[in-house]
């Protein structure tokens, strides 16, 4: 059964709730990951780069010089690749329908494998829930490194804040840990990111997760429990 730790922004531990273990015999085959983790870095590409042939190329279509009694090598136009400014020869271009369909079940899977290792490795800590009045960069950075994670990639992550409805209009409400997320800004190798956009490239680039307590249950909803303190 593993154990995850509290603390609070002074970095002093403050509790400590217990995971079974059942949920943490979750498991994806690691091709199934990789295949995973693959098509996350595809989708995010924009496959615009793009080149001009000879034929896009806007030049006369004129020999640059007579085909004989020059003594030189027979040229077409000055739109070919071997003159400077012609056209690229197998150089990019778009790319449509390049999309990579990831299956939900093998997400959800990859996902929870990829939480379940950080669990087993106490990879894990939860931040105790505390007001912050201001944003400031300095309580948070010696957090860090009082938990001595200050050099480490860490991925907070926080609950999904509400959206209020006005009319026909979705606003979205302020987020509740917005002089958190401020503080965060500043500090190298730390990123916040709200629990519904979690992917599994976040998980593996990290080395460490720290989790807002109010938003545990919805963490460790995806691992198919809850917490039991």
């Amino acid at each position: 059964m593993a154990t995850l730790k509290k603390y609070n922004l002074a970095g002093e531990e403050t509790g400590s709730l217990q995971v079974d273990d059942v949920l943490l015999e979750v498991k994806a085959h690691p091709q199934s990951v990789k295949d995973y983790l693959v098509a996350i870095r595809n989708n995010a590409r924009q496959w615009s780069a793009s080149t001009k042939t000879r034929a896009e190329i806007n030049r006369t279509g004129r020999k640059p010089h007579p085909q004989k009694g020059g003594g030189r090598s027979r040229q077409g136009d000055l739109a070919a690749p071997q003159y400077k400014g012609g056209g690229i020869v197998f150089g990019p271009r778009p790319k449509f329908d390049i999309h990579v369909r990831i299956n939900k079940k093998e997400r959800r899977a990859a996902i929870a494998t990829l939480i379940a290792e950080k669990l087993r490795a106490d990879r894990v800590h939860v931040l105790q829930k505390e007001h912050m009045k201001e944003p400031r960069t300095k309580k948070l950075a010696a957090f860090f490194d009082k938990m001595q994670l200050g050099s480490s990639r860490i991925l907070v992550l926080g609950e999904a804040h509400p959206v209020k409805k006005e009319g026909k209009k979705k606003k979205e409400a302020r987020p509740p840990h917005h002089n958190l997320i401020k503080s965060l800004r500043n500090i190298p190798k730390k990123e916040y990111m709200l629990l519904p956009q979690m992917n599994g490239y976040a998980l593996a680039r990290c080395q460490d997760l720290v989790i807002l307590e109010s938003a545990l249950d919805q963490f460790l909803s995806v691992l198919g429990g809850s917490s039991n303190e």
